[in-house]
């Protein structure tokens, strides 16, 4: 292909030429604006396409350097954003599909999905595309090899999906069965009957689109700044389970006969599944139930020894565990204001300090608080600087805590800490599973602190030990 060609939209490209010039370019324009964000001292990397400017909610704040750095990316970009449109639209030319195609170019993130399709569908003769006017408008865009119906399936159903999240987490901030349900299992449905639209496909084959599509789905919600990987990781094994399912009712759907002919009105039944299943429940509003989890440990040090650790400790260590390192809000150490009940308790996390007000002082037995101030649960890992979905604040609170001391016939202690608490997560029983184990982990991290400093101060006096009082 000539030099000048790539400047002309008449005629068409194949699908190699295609692959081999947009990476050329994308592998040139990236390496300029790397340049040019040295220039200006800015670090740059992909996800900066997305986000180049950070801290900056409107252009109209941008400032003067800011200002300067955009308008030469944009300078630089335009022949690149020409050429990539030209070589586009002779790629659609030569796939047969409608040309306004070219207007996903444009879209952020789904343009990844685009460029991909138009790598692996085929060419097309000019008349081979006349039998299929007879057929449904959405079959005329489906490829009929399985990679290519594959690929276009996944560039259909994963902005429908991204648009059906914001739907929940953004307009009805709702984070339950409409999203965590209702969502995987229509994407997994629309990818597996969009997949088959030209032909049955395997029910492995089917499965496996429907899984890629949930899959891509959550990288797109990373990539957007929707959502952190943390949680996104939490929600993936209910997620790819219900798309799975998904999967395979999409399959058994392709089994009827004139299927291709019928898909766009199951898939328009289908995607009004998860928008239905979201308003219902916003206006519902069910309110989360209180739960409870306990976790013990022995300390060899008599009660009234360990009761100063309980009401305060000293800072902990930097956690080693993944999933604190991961963003998981941990504790740090503890403070506390006054003494009996009344007093102030402060629990310092890595996102905040819990406020807790002491309830019941039973010195050395029992500590027994609310919780009037809860951080963050968590810090979310994003490839930005900072992000908030909703369900940081109000989805998982902490309504009360408790220390329970029972002296042990050695002499020693067992402590057993309490938290009742709440989440507004749906399914339940589902997000139970990992709250569960998030507050088991932060008492035995609070717990084990105890047992150390309690135990140490018993190593250097042993006189401690005989300090316990009599029986109680």
């Amino acid at each position: 292909m000539k030099c000048i060609e790539l400047f002309r939209p008449s005629g068409t490209i194949d699908r190699s030429a295609y692959a081999v010039i947009g990476l050329a370019g994308f592998v040139i324009k990236h390496n300029l604006d790397r340049a040019v964000a040295s220039m200006f001292d800015r670090p740059w990397g992909l996800f900066n396409y997305w986000v180049p400017v950070r801290d900056v909610a409107r252009i109209t704040s941008l400032q003067t350097q800011d200002a300067k750095f955009l308008a030469t990316l944009l300078a630089l970009a335009l022949p690149f954003v020409w050429v990539g449109v030209v070589l586009t639209i002779k790629r659609l030319r030569s796939a047969q599909l409608p040309t306004w195609l070219v207007a996903l170019f444009f879209v952020p993130f789904v343009n990844l999905l685009f460029f991909l399709v138009l790598c692996v569908v085929p060419h097309r003769d000019p008349g081979s595309a006349q039998p299929m006017r007879r057929a449904a408008a959405l079959a005329r865009i489906v490829p009929e090899s399985k990679l290519g119906s594959a690929a276009v399936s996944l560039l259909l159903i994963v902005p429908i999906g991204i648009g059906l999240t914001v739907l929940g987490t953004v307009v009805f901030t709702d984070y339950g069965w409409g999203l965590f349900v209702a969502v995987p299992f229509t994407v997994g449905l629309g990818a597996a009957m969009i997949y088959g639209i030209r032909e049955p496909r395997s029910l492995k084959s089917s499965v496996g689109v429907a899984c890629a599509a949930v899959g891509l789905l959550g990288a797109a919600i990373l990539g957007v700044a929707l959502e952190g990987a943390f949680c996104l990781l939490m929600a993936m094994p209910l997620a790819l389970a219900l798309a799975a399912f998904g999967g395979v009712c999409g399959y058994l759907a392709q089994c009827r006969p004139n299927f291709s002919k019928d898909a766009p009105a199951f898939l328009g039944l289908a995607l009004i599944l998860a928008p239905g299943a979201q308003w219902m429940e916003h206006a519902v509003a069910a309110h989360p139930s209180s739960l409870m989890v306990s976790s013990a440990i022995d300390v060899q040090a008599p009660p009234e020894v360990v009761w100063k650790y309980v009401i305060a400790f000293s800072e902990i260590p930097e956690p080693r565990e993944w999933y604190f390192r991961g963003g998981i809000a941990y504790p740090i150490r503890a403070e506390i204001k006054g003494k009996g009940p009344g007093a102030e308790r402060h629990c310092i996390f890595s996102t905040g300090p819990f406020v807790e007000p002491i309830e019941i002082w039973d010195e050395p037995r029992r500590l027994k608080f609310s919780v009037s101030s809860n951080p963050e649960p968590l810090e979310e890992w994003s490839p930005y600087r900072h992000i908030e979905p909703a369900h940081l604040r109000g989805y998982l609170v902490s309504q009360a805590g408790q220390f329970l001391l029972t002296p042990l016939p050695d002499g020693g202690t067992r402590i057993e800490g309490t938290t009742w608490y709440r989440h507004g997560l749906w399914p339940s029983s589902y997000w139970r599973l990992w709250s569960d184990a998030i507050i088991h982990h932060i008492h035995l991290r609070v717990l084990r602190h105890i047992k150390q400093e309690a135990e140490t101060a018993v190593s250097a006096d042993p006189s401690l030990r005989t300090s316990r009082k009599q029986p109680m």
